[in-house]
């Protein structure tokens, strides 16, 4: 089977308009997490969130095609074109057809849905924006980069909520190690910071009114965020050739499902994808390094999950470091992976593992090394990126170290 690296990153983000900005936001525990500022906020119970301040769509779009755009959309193709910058492409390279596009996102347009529900029920008018489909759809992210960079192979979104980045870009991953594509753009965006996407995610009663502390005895649930994450994925012969930098290897994936409850996670599910992980790799649990996690800060989830990591690691759990960088960017649902990512490849290009910020008194339950506030200077071969969704869908990379 292929080896296959990934050339190129890019983001937007609550933390930073681009990879550089958000990787120093990471390593100096920089919180992202402000005041709501969208129409009706005022309306809602919960007053902050990982939202993207500063970005001017019409510098980034031109004016006849914005309208096509729901802001998860220009996310991830300004994303995209940074991964694309940093890989070195301005264009695919030999055949467009072993290329493609496959992005996860778990509310599509959910910009536009909002504005659309606002402007027939509470407006009163009887027509919507014409490109209200167009916008809406989860593929349209996928869609847009395979239209601008000429991706004719194969292309589509995945929607595992809060997993679908990892999914898409583990997806991505098998098609090209198999030898189904040569080349693909991949992660996940997700823009649900409105008034209508979180007045339902209150209805759950897992968001926190005063932060994310992820991991601590005082954690009170998440706090959404909002952002894109693209990669390009590209096997390492081919990249090579063409003299590519290289940021980091994957070299393991795996997918599992609980079966089992519709919102609460379970340990076995979230061990056995980790297991998987290591096994598709061919790493030992001694020889991982870190583990950014998926640490929503719910009383739940993080119990579950140091559980899952004890079980999937055995001992090497008491000496393995795992830190939840949502603190500071916000958990960005179908996006959130893809973000998250990037904190380990920073982890095992720079030797930096981003911090759990927030985090005050122990959890004797989360009883693991959790990077506590202050990022940490240590040398890592292997990381694990984990995303565990509701529904009970887990789905876990396993990246290495380059040279």
């Amino acid at each position: 089977m292929r080896r296959v690296v990934i050339t190129g990153a890019g983001t937007v983000n609550a933390l930073g308009a681009d990879v550089a900005s958000t990787l120093t936001a990471m390593a100096n525990g920089v919180c992202g997490l402000t005041p709501l500022t969208f129409p009706d906020a005022d309306r809602l119970q919960i007053g902050i969130g990982g939202q993207v301040h500063g970005f001017e769509a019409a510098a980034h779009f031109e004016r006849g095609k914005l309208p096509l755009l729901d802001p998860f959309a220009q996310f991830a193709l300004v994303a995209g074109r940074q991964a694309m910058a940093q890989a070195g492409m301005t264009q695919i390279p030999g055949d467009p057809t072993r290329w493609g596009a496959i992005m996860g996102t778990a509310g599509g347009g959910n910009s536009t849905i909002n504005d659309a529900f606002k402007t027939v029920f509470e407006d009163g008018k009887n027509r919507v924006h014409p490109f209200t489909v167009p916008r809406l759809m989860n593929n349209a992210a996928a869609s847009h980069l395979s239209m601008e960079w000429g991706l004719q192979g194969p292309s589509f979104a995945v929607a595992t909520a809060c997993a679908s980045s990892n999914h898409a870009i583990g997806l991505a991953f098998q098609m090209i190690r198999s030898g189904m594509a040569d080349g693909m753009l991949t992660g996940g965006s997700d823009s649900m910071l409105n008034f209508g996407g979180l007045k339902a995610w209150e209805g759950l009663r897992v968001m926190s009114k005063t932060g994310c502390r992820p991991f601590a005895k005082s954690r009170d649930g998440m706090v959404q965020g909002e952002g894109a994450g693209v990669f390009v994925l590209e096997t390492l012969e081919h990249a090579t050739a063409r003299g590519a930098e290289i940021l980091a290897e994957i070299i393991g994936f795996s997918m599992s499902s609980d079966a089992g409850d519709i919102v609460m996670p379970s340990a076995d599910g979230a061990a056995r994808a980790m297991i998987g992980a290591m096994g598709d790799g061919g790493v030992s649990p001694d020889q991982v390094g870190y583990i950014n996690a998926h640490g929503t800060a719910t009383a739940a989830n993080d119990r579950t999950e140091c559980a899952a990591i004890r079980s999937a690691l055995g001992g090497a759990a008491d000496h393995v470091m795992v830190s939840s960088t949502k603190a500071m960017h916000g958990h960005c649902i179908g996006g959130t992976g893809a973000v998250e990512l990037l904190a380990c490849i920073m982890a095992l290009r720079d030797g930096v593992i981003a911090p759990t910020i927030g985090y005050d008194l122990a959890d004797p339950e989360c009883n693991l090394d959790v990077v506590p506030n202050t990022a940490r200077d240590a040398k890592v071969d292997v990381v694990l990126s984990n995303a565990f969704a509701f529904g009970g869908m887990n789905a876990v990379l396993a990246l290495r170290r380059f040279g």
